[in-house]
């Protein structure tokens, strides 16, 4: 059965950002397709609903809250995920995002705080994962990419340049770690979180991103852990190095800062 491609039964899983929104919906997903999984961000409460969900599918979930812009926070999940379930299979790099900010505000520290969110974060993890993971044959990492990575919009060029590095940085890692763990990443567009809360209530706003997106919507969180599953599964074997874009056809950011010109 091709279904049966989609399934992990049995292997372990991290998850950061993991208390809401994307990385809530993949962990639930992961823990569907058979997986015991590490949830992990700041805010535990948000974590302990989702293990409830977690284990409702009759898995097992590791709650650990953490600062993890903290490097050494963010490393420590991959022994924490060998010491809870005796393996570790799958990395999901969920952490990131940066506010949108005019060019003159953005100074070099911003820029830079931007970089090590996003990219570095996930770095420290993959890191410490890779060798735990070659224990026991290998495994596969995923990276939440976006958009705002590969098109131009005013507002977004600490966000971009990060997300952009996240993106290169998932086609070196994956020649890097061949054959034995693959590597991808998935370059989202616009997604109904907590993200774009603010965003997504005002009625007006909402049209028109939803109007110059092709698929004249907005995307749902369960639609990037679908494709998070491909990736780590049995039916994505065969892809590393990519970022697949799941973004409603999106060419250009479909969200108006209105900044004016210098």
């Amino acid at each position: 059965m091709i279904l049966d491609r989609f399934l992990i039964t049995d292997q372990v899983a991290i998850v950061t950002g993991a208390g809401r929104g994307i990385g809530a919906a993949t962990a639930i997903a992961l823990a569907e397709a058979g997986a015991d999984v590490v949830l992990a961000s700041r805010t535990e409460s948000q974590l302990l609903e989702v293990a409830k969900q977690v284990e409702a599918t009759g898995r097992r979930a590791l709650v650990v809250a953490a600062d993890l812009s903290d490097l050494d926070a963010v490393a420590a999940l991959a022994p924490a995920a060998v010491e809870a379930f005796g393996r570790l299979d799958i990395v999901v790099d969920n952490l990131g995002g940066t506010m949108p900010r005019p060019f003159e505000h953005t100074s070099p520290r911003f820029l830079a705080e931007a970089f090590s969110f996003n990219v570095v974060t996930a770095h420290a993890l993959n890191r410490a994962a890779v060798p735990l993971m070659l224990e026991t044959g290998g495994g596969a990492i995923v990276g939440i990419s976006s958009i705002i990575g590969r098109v131009s919009g005013r507002g977004f060029l600490a966000y971009g340049t990060a997300k952009a590095g996240l993106a290169h940085y998932t086609r070196l890692a994956a020649q890097d770690l061949s054959p034995r763990i693959r590597v991808n990443a998935i370059a989202v567009g616009s997604v109904a979180t907590s993200a774009l809360e603010v965003v997504l209530d005002d009625e007006t706003m909402r049209t028109t991103m939803e109007q110059v997106t092709p698929l004249k919507r907005i995307g749902d969180p369960e639609e990037i852990a679908a494709s998070v599953l491909y990736l780590v599964s049995p039916a994505g074997a065969y892809v590393t190095g990519k970022v697949i874009e799941v973004d409603g056809g999106l060419e250009q950011p479909n969200l108006d800062l209105g900044l004016a010109d210098l």
